[in-house]
């Protein structure tokens, strides 16, 4: 069965990424093994946070990053027992849900963690913890001028312990890398300053993806990739040495073929006007699949391994494209949003580009409509449609892939969490 809308997510090629990040990053401080910290929030990217944190971990990711507390919960119910580390700042009434699921959270002031110390003991628990310190990414974290101080105290809490100790970059794609450089200057003075006290961290991190390609002295012990791991470069002097494979491709198919006038007018409010007698191809895509209105009369599609524009506005639930210049075109063809049809590539950020956003959030946008196809050793493995998922995938004989009989398995209730 074909379905109207669907991304492939190759987790071939995220094992790749991360055999390929591993080789880069080698050794941290003191020749220790560096670890990594996939980031896995936002459903990794759009990518599926369940299949990506499987597969990351079988490719020897050591710890899981997420953002909220139900994204955490998520991977603990489907018997994902990795480290699961909080990177957003959590809530006291969550905290019953942390340690129940055996999770470690950022922290971010001094009330938090108190709160955090209080409930293990009662629990007779004791519960691992991040420090996040704010050097200049001016978001989250401990203030940076009184962090030494609230930190001896953190230090001190019972049944409590300050397993890591991280910080984040603004800008670290930037050519000039000074702001960069002066954060790490202040995390390793107050790494030192702690540790002259007796206070040390199994786990040190600052470098994210862009970091990790443009800031060598950041990996520390372990690292924060996302993007990189998911295919896509930050920009940056690191970029071009990054030979990762995007993992994601966004592929339709045109549904109708429609010849039209020249002087017709395409789509809501007219601002299309065709010059020419076209062949215009309905693509079942549009903005309620999270394919961005700013693509309107302005991004591309592959058709036939040729690139077709859109013409008019895209709509909730449906896009057109200009395919009068597509040889042998079809209803029924392959349409790729984002990814590769033959020689030709549109990228994720080639499309964020022309959508006056980043790629980041062009692979958070796509919406559940779309099906999610994973696939292992070059075939699809698992396929997941909006009311649950589909088995017993197998190959045809036109090498496509379908399912022989429809067969879902409902998606459970789930009762509303706490928190």
């Amino acid at each position: 069965m074909k379905f109207p809308a669907w991304v492939e997510i190759d987790l071939d090629c995220l094992q790749e990424n991360i055999a390929l990040l591993r080789g880069m990053i080698g050794q941290g401080m003191v020749g220790q093994r560096t670890r990594i910290c996939l980031v896995v929030k936002a459903d990794a990217y759009g990518h599926g946070s369940v299949e990506v944190s499987r597969a990351a971990l079988e490719a020897g990711v050591d710890v899981l990053g997420v953002a909220t507390l139900h994204e955490a919960i998520e991977l603990r119910r489907a018997k994902v027992s990795a480290p699961v580390l909080i990177l957003s700042p959590s809530l006291p009434s969550e905290i019953e849900e942390i340690i129940t699921y055996g999770l470690r959270p950022s922290i971010s002031n001094l009330d938090f963690a108190r709160k955090l110390s209080q409930a293990s003991q009662k629990r007779s628990k004791i519960t691992p913890f991040h420090v996040e310190v704010d050097t200049g990414m001016g978001r989250t974290g401990l203030d940076y001028d009184t962090s030494y101080e609230t930190l001896k105290e953190i230090a001190s809490l019972p049944a409590v312990v300050t397993e890591g100790i991280y910080t984040h970059f603004p800008d670290a794609e930037n050519e000039d890398l000074s702001f960069a450089q002066g954060q790490l200057e202040k995390f390793t003075s107050l790494i030192s300053r702690l540790k002259a006290d007796g206070i040390t961290f199994e786990l040190v991190h600052a470098a994210n993806s862009a970091g990790i390609l443009n800031v060598p002295h950041s990996f520390f012990n372990m690292v924060r990739p996302g993007l990189m791991v998911y295919g896509l470069r930050p920009a940056g002097q690191g970029a071009s040495t990054c030979q990762v494979t995007p993992v994601m491709s966004f592929k339709s198919c045109i549904v109708q073929l429609r010849r039209v006038s020249s002087g017709s007018f395409i789509s809501y409010g007219r601002t299309y006007r065709v010059s020419r007698d076209s062949l215009i191809g309905v693509v079942p895509v549009g903005y309620g699949h999270g394919y961005s209105w700013s693509l309107s009369n302005a991004g591309q599609m592959l058709v036939r391994g040729k690139r077709a524009s859109i013409v008019g506005r895209v709509t909730m639930d449906l896009t057109m494209l200009d395919v009068s210049d597509v040889p042998g075109v079809q209803e029924g063809d392959e349409v790729a949003l984002f990814g590769r049809q033959g020689d030709e590539e549109i990228t994720a950020d080639e499309v964020a580009l022309k959508a006056g956003t980043v790629s980041y959030e062009i692979l958070c946008s796509i919406g559940k409509r779309v099906v999610r196809t994973f696939i292992r050793n070059k075939r699809p493995a698992k396929v997941i449609t909006l009311v649950g998922e589909r088995k017993e995938v197998r190959p045809t004989e036109g090498g496509e892939y379908c399912q022989p009989a429809v067969h879902y398995i409902s998606v459970p209730t789930i009762p509303e969490e706490r928190g």
